[in-house]
């Protein structure tokens, strides 16, 4: 890359690590470093996580590009998601890059998805920066995770060139860094990391001269220019108006004409006229490009190597809304805008997968429950009204053998509720890995099926009583277990009538069990109003008044005081419900309902079961 009279040198890293440990923040501190934003910005509210369900949750769902110039070097950093659910992004970011920072908190330590971002990496062969972050904690142990650390580099069978890692001390929050674990060394200043990027990290291999070479290994989408191929330019150059070649996935071939380039800068895609072996750029001009193919030059046929797509592990039914209250909150209700939209989401998510069922019903294959609740919550947000079913795991056929997914699960729990959480485990088939205490909190390592996991997050909070911290990530594909998981094992409570919930009706069946619903909510028959304290469901009137008399009783105007109802978010409602049940997702309302609404139809097919 040219600028003035000197040749500006490329270095592309990626930024890995477990949900929370502080990378996003680390990414957003060294673009402030570098003088990214005027001083008199305010720059409160940047943030490499653009995405409004990204900033409310703290969690990076799409990987980002963004570059900077340090000392005449031209830094390309990728943030990657942390969770394993986007972790296929991942795996594909290692291709366009030479190096990643692997960013630990500096008390957690490694967790289950530090492991899984480090294992694609390792696998990758690429150079790793260690940065322990939050160092300013006060319960940081520095030196500990510092050989936990190294300790996991060991077990994922890192190359030698790989365990001599450097490290950087940081504290994202404050702004500081240094090299030293003596934190009286902290400088208010990101040079150290940069300088360690710049030394440690190779620039990136290719040849401008030789014939182009572009790989995709991210999708984008805009209804202006349609899909947009994120991706490295391996080798020779690309211009605005060229035509290009395209090598795809199955073998055939097709020319088309470049419409736009853009190049990353801060935290803006800009246009550019031309992009050069090693820089990541971004190529519209193709509208059903995909991940993992060649474009070259009109008349080279050499393409480089597939990426591979990590698949599908969980699907869930995605439907038209049904119930009574349909069409009195949401715009979009139809199944042609439910199929539009889905079918766009598939332009920008390689690995989310659409197939309609009927001309009502979509079955949509995610990577995990986080996965599909983002999509649910963004459509919900856009205006739609749907209904979804329980998420389930995909099974697959391997040699002949029905397999499942499995995830390692890492939970850290006060050890008072210890066992309470192994007993739950135990039933939903987990097997012990290991334990070690920390303080006052054990932390325990188990493998399970992904079936186990439906509704776990529910009963840990519950049993934790909202302490406990539990991380998990995809292992592999393991035989069946012949045990009936993932089904919630307490009967739940359902309107037998429609109309507004009284507290009088409330405050009859209070002892029935826990309810979802305040007095004067909507219900309609068959719709889940609470759980019931036996196994079996309940059928109630719960918008029952009272009978008005003119007989005047003692204490006939004491005030009723009704407990809180439980409330209800969708990551609570879609781990909650059964088989037999259906999330009603709409703008303003998350409803539970039984997929059969009217009561004795309800009892007949109960019967028959």
């Amino acid at each position: 890359m040219v600028v003035g009279d000197f040749f500006m040198e490329i270095r592309n890293v990626a930024i890995i690590a477990h949900v929370d440990h502080g990378k996003t923040a680390l990414v957003d501190e060294i673009l402030k470093y570098v003088g990214t934003f005027r001083e008199n910005q305010d720059t409160s509210n940047f943030s490499m996580d653009s995405n409004q369900i990204e900033k409310e949750r703290g969690i990076t769902i799409l990987a980002k590009t963004t570059s900077i110039i340090y000392n005449n070097v031209k830094i390309n950093i990728l943030d990657t998601p942390g969770h394993a659910d986007f972790g296929g992004e991942v795996e594909r970011i290692m291709k366009m890059v030479d190096g990643v920072i692997l960013v630990v908190d500096a008390y957690e330590g490694p967790m289950p998805q530090t492991r899984f971002v480090l294992k694609k990496a390792i696998d990758a062969g690429v150079k790793p920066i260690v940065v322990i972050n939050k160092v300013d904690k006060p319960t940081a142990r520095i030196k500990d995770v510092v050989d936990e650390v190294l300790g996991l580099f060991l077990d994922l069978g890192a190359t030698d060139e790989q365990l001599d890692f450097k490290v950087a001390y940081t504290s994202a929050l404050n702004g500081t860094s240094s090299l030293s674990q003596d934190l009286s060394t902290q400088e208010k200043s990101f040079k150290c990391v940069l300088d360690l990027i710049v030394n440690e990290i190779k620039a990136p291999d290719g040849d401008e001269s030789k014939s182009l070479q572009f790989q995709p290994a991210l999708l984008d989408y805009n209804d202006y220019v349609g899909r947009i191929a994120i991706g490295r330019v391996f080798n020779g150059k690309v211009k605005v108006g060229e035509m290009v070649n395209c090598l795809r996935l199955d073998g055939t071939e097709k020319q088309f004409r470049v419409q736009k380039l853009f190049g990353f800068t801060a935290l803006s895609k800009v246009e550019v006229e031309e992009v050069k072996a090693g820089d990541i750029c971004a190529i519209a001009g193709l509208e059903d490009i995909s991940v993992g193919e060649t474009i070259t030059e009109v008349g080279n046929h050499e393409r480089l190597p597939i990426i591979h797509i990590d698949e599908p592990t969980l699907q869930m039914t995605f439907g038209v809304n049904t119930s009574p209250f349909s069409g009195k909150d949401g715009k979009l209700l139809t199944s042609r805008k439910i199929e539009e939209r889905l079918l766009r989401e598939t332009q920008k998510d390689v690995s989310l997968k659409v197939e309609p069922i009927d001309s009502e019903n979509f079955l949509v294959s995610g990577r995990g429950e986080l996965h599909l609740s983002i999509l649910i919550e963004n459509m919900r947000r856009e205006g739609f009204e749907l209904q979804v079913s329980k998420p389930k795991v995909i099974i697959k056929e391997i040699n002949g053998i029905k397999c499942e997914p499995y995830e390692d699960l890492q939970i850290e729990v006060d050890d008072e509720y210890m066992g309470g959480v192994i007993e739950e485990l135990s039933v939903r088939g987990a097997i012990l890995g290991n334990m070690t205490h920390i303080g006052s909190m054990t932390r325990i390592n188990y493998t399970i099926p992904s079936r186990g996991l439906i509704g776990f997050a529910t009963n840990f909070m519950t049993l934790t009583k909202g302490y406990g911290i539990m991380n998990h990530s995809f292992k592999d594909y393991e035989p069946v277990v012949n045990v009936d998981l993932g089904e919630r094992k307490l009967g739940v409570l359902v309107s037998s009538e429609t109309g507004k919930s009284t507290a009088y009706g409330i405050g009859q069946l209070e002892d029935r069990g826990i309810m979802f619903v305040e007095p004067n909510t909507n219900v309609y028959e068959g719709m889940i109003v609470g759980e019931c304290n036996r196994d079996n469901d309940l059928a109630i009137n719960i918008v029952k008044g009272k009978e008005l008399t003119n007989t005047r009783a003692a204490f006939s105007d004491k005030t009723v005081v009704l407990k809180r109802p439980r409330p209800i978010t969708l990551e609570y409602a879609l781990d909650y419900i059964n088989q037999d049940e259906l999330v009603e997702v709409t703008p303003n309302f998350i409803r539970l309902r039984k997929i059969i609404l009217n009561t004795e139809l309800r009892k007949k097919a109960d019967a028959k079961k």
